[in-house]
Order: structure tokens, then C-alpha cells, then sequence
């Protein structure tokens, strides 16, 4: 699978493609007339408007009458599954801080491929219908105000690659298939769950993963080393996660960010470290870390940054270009 930033740049090419098709060639009259899919996402949109609360940005003044794709936000182009008929394929809100919620009506947009509401002050829970979203590709809803457990629908999203549900408020477990889901990348920090890591953690494709700032018990499995061929990115700081570092981190050769900061994780550095040639930022400060530091780190030919001040750690140390021990015993830093 390519890089998550290859795959991003690939998406957001086609979503540019569907942003110029909706500027350019917008439907006929007697298409707008005609076509159930431009009337049914009518339905849904008119529905979403009697469910905002407040726009003070007046974002939705244009959404009046049928022709959909001329509100703002709302990116028209050719039907996947009919080139000849028009679908609303995009939906982008973002910053716009609208306040509401979002209506089951929404399921009727069955030909969506992205929505992105990130940045406004929409509550309540995912709207359940979303499982007839059989196109849906990007889902951002970060940065909102969304609560309740963790929202089960996404699960059921077939297309989904890209999950956003970062700062918000949900709650409560997060359910271990979320790891066996197709995905691209998977931000879900900054919320209130609560979980432990399950053991087909290394189940997920990702290339980057962000789950910190919430509460996770125990410590990171060992499957971890199967995502040996995607990873590149995974911050998990400040969670709570114990025990030691697994053996296998040192099979993540594609990953250049490894960050796991503010937890109390422990143990000596696995010596398999060595073989994480890609790292270019490794950040594992403010935990319980102990014995030396590997000299084999200061070996990894990319590695730029490197913080592991606040553990226990003590002499000798490496002798790093990137390394400087700081003056209370037994913590160092790296730079």
C-alpha cells in the first residue's frame, strides 16, 4: 500500500476533480428536475437546516430552492455508478462554526464521497442512516462537539479510509474491530475513551494514527509489528499506558514518527530499536524508562529529533550528535 501521504495527495486530486466538475459543468434544468438523487439530497439538506441552531457565517443562505449544487459547500459531479446523472459527491463545512446536529436525513446522501464539518459546534450522536454511505471515503468531524460512546456506524461504512472524529467528546470503550477496518489513517484523540489497546491492534493498515489524550490501560501488543508495512506515523502520549515497549517496534522500518510521551511506560529501550531506520522523531519524555540508552539509536541514519528526558535512564551515554544529558541525574534530552 503507498504511504498515506501518497494516497491523500491521490483522494484529494479526485476531490479537486469533482470540485472543478461541480463548478463547471453544473446540471441542466431539466436535470435538477428530474433526477431523484438531486431531489432526495434536497430532502436531506433542507432537513440538516431545520437541525442548525446558529450560523453566524450565514454559510447555508444560499441553500434555498432545488439546485443543490449551487449552495456553498455542497460539490456536485457525475454519479459513480452513472456518469450521466448528477449526485452530490462532497460535502465541505469546514471552520464555518455552525452549531446543531445532524438528521438521519443525511443517509440520503447514499453517493457522498467526503464530509468534512470539521471546525463548527455540532453535537449529538453520528446519524445511524450513515451506514448508507456505501461511497463515503473521507469522514472529518473533528473539532466539533459530538458525544455519547464511540460512534458504532462508522464501522459499517464500507469505503471509509479516512477517519476524523478528533476532539470531541465521546466517551466510553472503543471497539476492537475498529482495528480491522481498511483505513488510511485513524485520528480519535482527544476525546473521552476509554480502552485498552486489543490484541488485533496490528490488524490496522494505517499509515498514521493518533490516539492521544485519552485513557488507555495496559501496554502496546506486540502485534503491533504488522503494521510493519504502512505505518509511518503513531503518537499515542499522554494515555496512561504501562509495561515495557514491545520487542517488535524494532520491525516498524517504515515509521518516522514514534511518539509516546507522558505515559508510564517502562523497562529498558528494546535493543530492536536498532533496526527502526526510518525514524526521523522519537519522543518517549515524562515516563519510567530505565537502564542506558542503546548506542545503536544514534546509529539510525535519519533520526532528527530525540527527547527522552524525565525516566530514569543513566550512564554510560551514547555519544549522539543529536543527544545532550541535562543536569539533574539520571534524565537527558535529545535534540
Amino acid at each position: 500500500m503507498a504511504s498515506y501521504y501518497l494516497d491523500l495527495l491521490i483522494h484529494w486530486v479526485f476531490i479537486v476533480v469533482i470540485l472543478l466538475i461541480s463548478l463547471k459543468l453544473k446540471p441542466l434544468e431539466s436535470q435538477k428536475l428530474n433526477n431523484p438523487r438531486l431531489m432526495q439530497a434536497h430532502a436531506a439538506l433542507e432537513a440538516w437546516t431545520h437541525c442548525m441552531t446558529s450560523d453566524p457565517n450565514k454559510i447555508t443562505s444560499t441553500w434555498s430552492g432545488p439546485n443543490v449544487c449551487n449552495y456553498t459547500g455542497i460539490y456536485c459531479a457525475p454519479a459513480p455508478d452513472d456518469s450521466t446523472i448528477f449526485t452530490v459527491a462532497g460535502i465541505d463545512l469546514k471552520n464555518a462554526n455552525i452549531s446543531g446536529s445532524l438528521p438521519e436525513d443525511l443517509g440520503l446522501l447514499t453517493d457522498l464521497d467526503f464530509f468534512h464539518i470539521n471546525s463548527n459546534r455540532f453535537t449529538g450522536p453520528l446519524p445511524e442512516n450513515f451506514t448508507k454511505l456505501a461511497y463515503l471515503y473521507e469522514l472529518d468531524i473533528s473539532f466539533n462537539q459530538f458525544s455519547g460512546p464511540f460512534p458504532q456506524v462508522v464501522l459499517a461504512i464500507p469505503s471509509l479510509r479516512y477517519l476524523d472524529i478528533r476532539f470531541n467528546n465521546f466517551a466510553g470503550d472503543v471497539p476492537s474491530s475498529l482495528f480491522d477496518l481498511k483505513l488510511d489513517a485513524l485520528f480519535i484523540n482527544n476525546n473521552k475513551f476509554q480502552f485498552s489497546l486489543p490484541q488485533n491492534f496490528g490488524n490496522s493498515p494505517v499509515s498514521v494514527m493518533i490516539l492521544s489524550n485519552n485513557d488507555i490501560k495496559g501496554s502496546i501488543p506486540s502485534s503491533v509489528a504488522k503494521m510493519k508495512d504502512t505505518l509511518n506515523e503513531i503518537i499515542i502520549s499522554n494515555t496512561g499506558l504501562t509495561g515495557p515497549l514491545p520487542q517488535e517496534i524494532g520491525y516498524l522500518d517504515k515509521v518516522t514518527v514514534f511518539d509516546v510521551s507522558f505515559n508510564r511506560l517502562e523497562g529498558e529501550l528494546p535493543g530492536t530499536m536498532q533496526g527502526m531506520k526510518s525514524l526521523e522523531q522519537l519522543v518517549l519524555k515524562h515516563n519510567n524508562f530505565s537502564g542506558v540508552v542503546p548506542t545503536s539509536i544514534c546509529m539510525l541514519p535519519k533520526l532528527k529529533h530525540f527527547d527522552c528526558s524525565n525516566n530514569y535512564f543513566h550512564g554510560p551515554f551514547p555519544k549522539c550528535p543529536f543527544i545532550k544529558r541535562k543536569h539533574n541525574p539520571g534524565k537527558f534530552m535529545g535534540f
